[in-house]
């Protein structure tokens, strides 16, 4: 007892000393009361909307309404071109999405648009619409995770080339049990430092460090082959594993966030972290992404080339980001690339003093790289994370610590990344809305809520969807479940994004998974549907620090501003009509396409 009224007189000193406010506090309670005000009042109206069997009160379901005005403006090039997409989609339903078709395969099973994602996956990028959305221009990738964003075999072989690299574990990897979930990490060494030991045994002394080259080598299953699947198998969810949604969303996390140390842990050495950055703005290049808004949860080290100590802060790791883009952006190879910026993010499970601390490092480094670092977010399992309510206390500290800085750096929170309706992790939308959050990441949950519907479009807060990696993390057993039509039809702006791509299985950094998905499987989206949200991704992107004000009225303004989201929305547009052209010029056929219906 005395031990525990120590820390808490501790805990208390550090917290006066650094003035974090406590959820008592009056200002803090009286924020609570409010939300608790909004959350009740929400509530209500759902009541309301049960007892009229109406799904959105004062709203009708009109499908199509968040891209009306982008439909309405189309160019009579670009109708043609969506007209074709149609004919195109329709016939590959008739044809490649048959069980007749998958017998003529020698396949099993029924076979049909918009079934799973990873049993999908191969068929899809056989397509002709594959063929079309790969060439889209899909404007900005505006969520998603630095480490998750690696080509796997790629990052594989540049290790194995990569002098001194070596691996290491808590406890050797002896047994195929340890060696489908125990932890292990790669990690830079000077040659001297690698240990004789085999981490494969039961006699390895844990935690010493072993080459890379004889870990691959001695692997037990398959030699340097086997070591590679593996090294994969470990880093990705599985397709196995990511069909087993009766074992639920616990089960997938658990996997999902095993993968983000390992992978961390592999790319965060600069003779690996800076070709790594110019390969993947290649890659989202190739795939018509021209922008892209990483983040980073900076929890594995840092370590400069030749280095066996880790760096004590990420000042490094973002010197050679915005080095490695901005040459990237000169080259012949990056031109066109507009660029990208860092959204800081902390893991939600973390305690207090150490989200007080991320947040200190955070504002350490926006005053040093004012133009790369974009926003804060927190990330982690929602379900099991602290919720936004929770975490006032340090939100509200952030935001006076970084006016006391002089320091812009909004909110771009995840929320509603849950199948609840109505719990704490469910309110986390309410929390980020009040909060002040510029975008939503994934908002699953937010279909079910009206009033916070309402609220969402008035303050023009976009939602980013990552339709595929909500499949794989078992939120919908496929596209044709997922709620975002939902939103679309009630008029809230959305971008679709990967996420994870190198965990969740679609192999690319790209967005052309997540993008046919959508198309294929939403009959009301089409082309022009489409098209609209990779518009939305270029408006609703954050190239530039701008107040709360600016921000709003520069999304209201898009292409008619003077900024550079003006100048960039109508890169876009150019862009759009250049492929449309592309579209009609390719698949056009003399023949009337409404007799071909």
């Amino acid at each position: 007892m005395e031990q525990l009224r120590l820390e808490d007189d501790e805990n208390e000193d550090w917290e006066q000393e650094d003035g974090v406010p406590k959820l008592s506090d009056h200002f803090i309670q009286k924020y609570l009361q409010g939300r608790d005000a909004l959350v009740a009042q929400e509530k209500s109206r759902e009541a309301v909307r049960d007892i009229h069997g109406s799904a959105v009160a004062g709203h009708g379901l009109i499908a199509g309404e968040s891209d009306r005005v982008f439909r309405e403006n189309l160019s009579p090039m670009a109708a043609e071109a969506c007209a074709i997409v149609d004919q195109i989609r329709f016939e590959e339903q008739q044809t490649l999405w048959t069980r007749e078709y998958e017998e003529s395969q020698a396949g099993e099973g029924d076979i049909f648009p918009g079934m799973m994602f990873s049993l999908a996956k191969e068929r899809m990028e056989g397509s002709t619409l594959w063929k079309i959305v790969r060439r889209m221009p899909k404007g900005a990738l505006l969520h998603c995770h630095l480490e998750a964003m690696v080509d796997l075999d790629w990052a594989i072989e540049k290790a194995f080339d990569t002098e001194g690299m070596h691996i290491y574990a808590p406890k050797g990897l002896a047994t195929a049990a340890d060696r489908l979930k125990a932890p292990f990490f790669f990690t830079y060494a000077k040659a001297s430092a690698s240990s004789d030991t085999s981490v494969w045994t039961e006699s390895y002394n844990p935690e010493s460090l072993v080459s890379l080259a004889a870990a691959a080598e001695s692997f037990p299953d398959g030699g340097k082959e086997g070591f590679v699947t593996w090294v994969k198998s470990r880093c990705t969810i599985t397709e196995a594993e990511s069909l087993k949604h009766h074992h639920g969303i616990n089960d997938v996390w658990q996997k999902f966030t095993s993968t983000f140390p390992i992978l961390g842990s592999l790319l965060y050495y600069e003779p690996i972290f800076r070709p790594f950055i110019r390969n993947m703005c290649q890659q989202l290049l190739d795939d018509g992404v021209r922008w892209v808004e990483l983040r980073a949860a900076f929890v594995q080290p840092y370590r400069r080339e030749g280095s066996d100590a880790a760096e004590e802060s990420y000042h490094g790791m973002f010197q050679a980001l915005e080095e490695e883009v901005e040459d990237f952006k000169n080259s012949e190879q990056g031109k066109g690339f507009f660029g990208a910026r860092m959204i800081w993010t902390t893991l939600r499970r973390f305690d207090k003093r150490k989200v007080i601390e991320h947040m200190k490092q955070c504002i350490d480094i926006k005053l040093e790289y004012p133009d790369l670092l974009a926003g804060y977010d927190l990330v982690g399992q929602e379900d099991l994370g602290r919720p936004l309510q929770d975490l006032t206390p340090e939100l509200f500290w952030f935001k006076k610590r970084c006016m006391e800085e002089g320091v812009n750096i909004p909110f771009f929170f995840h929320a509603g990344e849950t199948l609840g309706d109505g719990d704490t992790t469910d309110e986390n939308l309410f929390d980020a809305v009040l909060l002040g959050t510029r975008r939503i990441g994934h908002g699953f949950s937010l279909f079910k809520h009206p009033l916070l519907i309402d609220m969402v479009k008035e303050k023009k807060i976009l939602i980013e969807s990552c339709p595929v990696s909500n499949e794989i993390l078992r939120l919908t057993g496929s596209i044709l479940s997922h709620p975002l039509p939902a939103l679309l039809a009630r008029g809230v702006p959305v971008a679709l994004c990967n996420d994870d791509p190198a965990i969740l299985g679609q192999g690319t950094n790209g967005m052309t998974h997540d993008f046919w998905q959508a198309l294929q499987g939403w009959e009301n989206l089409g082309l022009a549907g489409l098209g609209s949200l990779a518009e939305n991704s270029v408006r609703y992107a954050n190239y530039e620090d701008l107040s709360a004000k600016e921000w709003t009225q520069d999304i209201k303004d898009g292409p008619f501003g003077e900024g550079i989201r003006a100048q960039r929305l109508k890169e876009w547009t150019r862009e759009w009509e250049r492929f449309c052209q592309w579209i009609v010029e390719e698949y056009s056929v003399d023949e009337d396409l409404e007799a071909l219906e």
